[in-house]
């Protein structure tokens, strides 16, 4: 059974990567099924980062605290 697994990944990776193109009817849609449901696992593993509006808000706070202290 394990000289066999090498051949079961292939065909699946050729399965969802041109499935769509070659199988005909039902089998090329759960093709672009599988490669859109691979698709957003992989984007929804890094969560969105949310950059700051102003990247220099902390220090200018930080100078005008400086400012009102003199």
């Amino acid at each position: 059974m394990k000289r066999y697994i090498p051949f079961f990944i292939i065909g699946f990776i050729l399965f969802v990567t041109v499935g769509d193109k070659v199988l005909p009817g039902d089998l090329g849609k759960s093709s672009i099924q599988t490669r859109i449901a691979l698709n957003n696992f992989a984007l929804n593993l890094f969560p969105t980062v949310k950059r700051p509006k102003n990247p220099n808000a902390r220090t200018e706070k930080q100078l005008e605290e400086l400012d009102q202290k003199r």
